[in-house]
């Protein structure tokens, strides 16, 4: 099974763009997935209604077949926190019922900033496991919050390793003692299980983002905006080691139009295309004169080359940074880290223990160092042709010794 994650800059278009690449899908013979946390249900206007009444519900996730061949999934984020916080409370309750609190009923929950991301993950992480699936195309939220929603996962595994060592559950049998001596409660068993079914799940979505089967799809309109939403946009995906398989090119104005206005507005278009188009495969939508409304507007817009190419060596793959062996030409090692359309002042890092701090714009990743790395020190880094290049030398006091 393949995913396909379709973002952009706001207001693009994204969303009228996943669900032509669905229907483009679903006619090339694929059982598409189509999933979206929009709020206020936009994907209704364009796919039409659900055709029959019986819906499929797969993990958790109603998957409703519609008029195109395919099906679609919406996330309800609102109802998906409430459940996952009625549960926390119930796991909880011993402790809870000890601090004197009241539990709080489900319908008095709203939810809070960020439940959307989770919703989404969780939706992500059921929707690969949807049988009679081939392809899973996911209506991300806007660039700049895709790239946060997709670095969670990694992230917070990182806090609850830090936070929650599994190794401190074997301790257990020794917490009544050591309460005694700190003179505070230690943390009840229930926290730890918590926490490593919450590693479980996050590594399940770590996996779908991060395997060789899942794409990442840009859609723009093209102009100046476009391009600096995108730079940084696909900077921040660079940092996270996910690559752009394809940039739809959306609301494109005919090249040949008479009009002064129309002509220079698609000049200043075909300037971005072929700006872009140097570094990533580009594909080209119509401008309809109006917004997408209804199935007939969507196929439309759905042709030959919207449906996504997912073969293994396909554009987009997901690339490990490479350690380069120069000790006998120079005496380093080199990491190299990929950064399309980084600029020497978008970057900063600093080495703490085996961990690499790396900033890239408005990005930042802490990402641990390769075990060879970890035996060295940092002895300076360049950047050259969108490759970051760290340079780290072997420390005589860590490095094993030959006889």
């Amino acid at each position: 099974m393949h995913t396909l994650l379709i973002t952009g800059p706001g207001g693009a278009g994204r969303t009228t763009v996943a669900a032509a690449t669905a229907l483009a899908a679903a006619r090339d013979g694929r059982r598409v997935l189509l999933l979206s946390g929009d709020p206020g249900d936009p994907l209704a206007a364009l796919v039409g209604a659900p055709v029959g009444e019986s819906a499929e519900v797969v993990h958790g996730l109603r998957a409703v077949p519609v008029a195109g061949g395919f099906r679609v999934a919406r996330v309800d984020s609102g109802e998906e926190f409430r459940e996952e916080f009625v549960a926390l409370q119930e796991r909880g309750s011993a402790l809870l019922g000890m601090l004197g609190a009241r539990p709080l009923g489900a319908e008095e929950l709203t939810e809070l900033p960020g439940a959307e991301q989770f919703a989404l993950l969780r939706a992500l992480r059921r929707a690969a496991a949807a049988p009679a699936t081939d392809l899973v195309v996911v209506d991300l939220p806007p660039l700049h919050q895709a790239v946060a929603t997709l670095a969670l996962p990694a992230q917070l595994r990182r806090y609850l390793a830090r936070l929650l060592p599994a190794e401190r559950q074997a301790a257990r049998a020794l917490r009544p003692v050591l309460a005694q001596l700190a003179g505070v409660p230690m943390p009840a068993q229930w926290l730890y299980e918590a926490a490593a079914r919450w590693d479980e799940e996050l590594a399940a979505v770590q996996a779908v983002v991060g395997a060789d089967t899942t794409r990442v799809r840009l859609v723009a309109e093209p102009g100046p905006a476009a391009h600096a939403a995108l730079r940084a946009g696909v900077l921040g995906l660079a940092l996270h080691e996910l690559g752009v398989a394809d940039l739809v090119a959306n609301r494109l104005v005919p090249r040949d139009c008479a009009d002064p206005w129309a002509k220079s507005v698609a000049a200043q278009q075909l300037a971005f295309l072929e700006d872009w188009g140097q570094d990533v495969t580009t594909l080209e939508l119509p401008h309809l004169g109006r917004d997408p409304q209804g199935p007939g507007d969507l196929a439309e817009l759905t042709g030959p080359d919207t449906g996504p190419t997912l073969t293994p060596g396909s554009p987009g793959r997901r690339r490990p940074w490479p350690v380069e062996d120069r000790l006998a030409e120079d005496g380093v090692l080199v990491w190299a880290v990929r950064l399309p359309h980084a600029r020497k002042s978008d970057l900063d890092l600093i080495r703490r223990g085996d961990e690499l701090l790396l900033t890239a714009g408005p990005y930042r990743r802490i990402v641990p160092l390769p075990s060879a790395l970890r035996r060295c020190t940092v002895s300076g880094a360049a950047l050259a042709d969108d490759v970051l290049r760290i340079r780290f030398t072997p420390d005589p006091g860590l490095w094993p010794r030959t006889s």
